[in-house]
């Protein structure tokens, strides 16, 4: 797996840091982002269907029932990112939470999405308050957090809600910590069996104790 040459920039801007490190995906494990998506698609006359844990192939035009193709909804995807301000908000006790780990340990988010929407996204976590550095990659994860780490041999954690993204880590970065958060757990019913040495935590209010441990906080 090859790093996004722009997210290698990204991670290039920030200062070394030796500190446990944690990093947070940032839709549907920091901020909202299914439920006001479905909000968003209702405002324009669509449906999504919860038949599978995918966007493409669920989203259907309300009166004819026709189902959208893929670059149809990658557009909604991209529109809806631009006004991610109007929609999203943190999930509970995720501020507070991330606050507190943030006192010994080095909080990176790490968003897969478009680049050019980094700023905004950038605009809106600092308004919410998460002030920590924002990477956004249009490849998998995993290289970028071995980067992340660098050459000092330190704790790593990792959370994400997309199974795939936490194997990309897990090939990358062996001994990282890694753990699965839904901002709507009851979605890990249509998720196969989440592949071994995957911590499953239901909320933020449980995930800080674990993700604590396993950074030896």
């Amino acid at each position: 797996m090859s790093e996004d040459p722009e997210t290698a920039r990204q991670i290039a801007e920030l200062s070394l840091d030796t500190r446990p490190l944690l990093v947070l995906d940032v839709d549907d494990v920091l901020l909202e982002f299914l439920r006001p998506f479905t909000l968003y698609l209702e405002a324009q006359g669509l449906d999504l269907s919860l038949a599978t844990f995918r966007l493409h192939g669920n989203i259907s035009i309300r009166k004819t029932g026709e189902v959208l193709e893929r670059e149809p909804v990658s557009a909604l995807i991209d529109t809806f990112f631009g006004a991610q301000a109007e929609w999203q908000s943190p999930l509970d006790r995720a501020v507070e939470t991330i606050a507190g780990l943030a006192k010994s340990a080095e909080i990176v988010m790490l968003t897969a999405m478009p680049h050019r929407h980094r700023a905004a996204r950038r605009a809106h976590l600092d308004r919410l308050g998460f002030p920590y550095p924002l990477l956004t990659t249009e490849t998998a994860k995993g290289p970028a957090i071995r980067a992340l780490r660098g050459a000092t041999p330190r704790p790593v954690a990792f959370v994400d809600d997309i199974p795939h993204n936490l194997v990309s880590v897990r090939s990358a970065v062996s001994e990282a910590h890694l753990f699965h958060l839904m901002a709507m757990p009851s979605m890990r019913s249509l998720l196969p069996p989440l592949p071994e040495r995957i911590e499953i935590v239901d909320d933020w209010r449980a995930a800080g104790p674990r993700i604590a441990t396993a950074l030896g906080l």
